[in-house]
């Protein structure tokens, strides 16, 4: 299935990075402004990572459901603006830290006040009640087992859903139907912050829609053991009879850690899923497609092989290569969504068969600019190499910034990448962009902190370090400082834009 719009640039930046008044990116007037900026600079796609809750390490890959909304994106000034908050509610918001996310704080003061706006709504001040139990009843196959998932949890001090007393974790009838009457009160919050999730992030998509801009998404390979989805559905998983993982996912020792990454994910029951034509599956990448125009596979090289690593191992060094279904899974995608809108992360070690699955179905690669300036000539990173379909990068949020890889690459690959772009290093990120936008890629996708020409400080996320990731924040004057009028004409002279003029 061929990528929409055809031949496009775009900007990665995930909405906790926007800058803003309360301390995190949200989804309100920033977000809107960013679409503004984005289509200002020639740029049809935006790409953000996964926008479930947050999970351990503050990840966006290892949130407690796969099918919910990040709570900490949604508006607090929307919801003034509903009546639900009041300006001394927003001026707690806004005496959080602006630089960066810092999360426990963040975390503390969004929810109290995301509490004291549902505590108004059942007061009646709003005229938005129709809608949500529309929304109830349209998500349901979901909501209804997160909502009280993310309550039980909360009652249970943030205890593992295995801990919890067995009525709950083996989800007992009686026991639920209980917990739903004792914690009426405490599901009925996290139902609205869905709700308001949901609406909030629609208005941001038909903006998206209005200024033709279109959003690739991310879909984690995995799901984390702490999850409604694995607590609603333990025979999906290969769990022991107490719930917890047999066999744990990761990936060996590569180009990011000497010792692997141990994600330590659930591994999917691939025959119990084989039995459904893959109906979770489906669900889940369908719910994705709610948010976003087309998603990224995360790790799309576990849908033809995947590396297990028994459980209480302390790191990912040892384990197996197992296969998995992902011709069955691709078909059932295929058939169940009316195509395949997905991009395929095909990094890392990659074998003949993670290829022929991915050109079997046409799904567009990734192509990492960094990684070819390590590896020379020859390197497929590198754009003379490049065969659509493909989304170019500078680098993903996992990479170094462009400028900081450059100021800490070996003096060999400086060289090799200051004669492939014919560079003599001052100009380098731009040059880097250049290259990219003049490739045959069918998308071409830059962090805004490489058309910012930021170094690593502004870095996003670095593997196998589980703390301070995920941290950075835009600067409030991005907008003002970023070559946009040199991107949007880039775009132009490389037919990733069809209009030269801005408006």
């Amino acid at each position: 299935m061929a990528l929409t719009p055809a031949r496009a640039g775009g900007i990665l930046l995930h909405p906790t990075s926007l800058p803003g008044p309360h301390g995190i990116g949200d989804l309100g007037r920033a977000a809107h402004e960013w679409l503004e900026f984005l289509a200002g600079a020639g740029c049809r796609v935006w790409q953000v990572l996964p926008l479930g809750h947050i999970g351990g390490g503050n990840s966006p890959y290892q949130s407690p459901s796969t099918f919910a909304g990040n709570p900490l994106l949604i508006s607090l000034e929307v919801l003034g603006g509903q009546g639900l908050l009041s300006e001394d509610d927003l001026r707690i918001a806004a005496a959080l830290p602006r630089d960066e996310v810092h999360f426990e704080q963040v975390t503390r003061v969004k929810e109290s006040l995301l509490a004291t706006a549902a505590g108004n709504w059942r007061r009646g001040a709003t005229a938005e009640h129709e809608a949500f139990d529309a929304f109830r009843e349209r998500e349901a196959s979901w909501l209804e087992d997160a909502t009280l998932f993310l309550a039980l949890k909360r009652a249970h001090s943030g205890r593992a859903w295995t801990e919890w007393p067995a009525p709950l974790a083996e989800r007992d009838p009686s026991a639920l139907a209980e917990a739903r009457r004792q914690l009426s009160a405490e599901v009925e919050v996290e139902l609205l912050k869905q709700f308001w999730f949901d609406r909030q992030w629609t208005a941001v998509r038909d903006r998206c829609r209005m200024a033709g801009v279109s959003i690739l998404g991310d879909v984690p390979i995995y799901v984390s053991h702490d999850s409604a989805d694995v607590w609603s559905h333990p025979e999906l998983f290969l769990l022991d009879d107490r719930g917890r993982p047999t066999v744990v996912a990761g990936v060996p020792p590569d180009y990011f850690t000497s010792t692997g990454q141990l994600w330590g994910n659930p591994i999917y029951d691939w025959e119990r899923h084989a039995s459904t034509a893959f109906a979770w599956w489906a669900s889940r990448v369908r719910a994705a497609l709610r948010w976003a125009d087309v998603v990224r596979i995360d790790h799309f090289r576990g849908l033809d092989a995947f590396w297990e690593v028994p459980a209480g191992q302390a790191t990912a060094e040892v384990g197996r290569w197992v296969d998995a279904p992902g011709v069955s899974l691709l078909r059932a995608l295929e058939s169940g969504l009316g195509g395949l809108p997905l991009v395929a992360e095909d990094l890392g070690f990659m074998t003949e068969g993670v290829k022929a699955l991915r050109e079997r179905f046409r799904l567009p690669g990734m192509k990492i600019l960094q990684f070819g300036f390590e590896t020379g000539p020859e390197a497929d990173f590198l754009p003379h190499n490049y065969a659509p379909p493909c989304v170019a990068y500078t680098g993903t949020h996992d990479n170094d910034t462009a400028r900081g890889w450059y100021e800490h690459a070996e003096p060999s690959a400086q060289d090799f990448c200051r004669r492939y772009l014919a560079s003599d290093g001052p100009d380098i990120v731009r040059a880097m962009i250049r290259a990219l936008w003049s490739s045959v890629a069918d998308w071409a996708i830059i962090p805004l902190q490489d058309l910012l020409g930021l170094g690593s400080d502004a870095r996003m996320n670095v593997p196998g370090v589980p703390e301070g990731n995920w941290t950075w924040r835009a600067p409030s004057n991005y907008a003002d400082v970023a070559p946009s009028g040199w991107l949007r004409d880039l775009s132009y002279v490389y037919g990733r834009l069809e209009t030269e003029a801005a408006g």
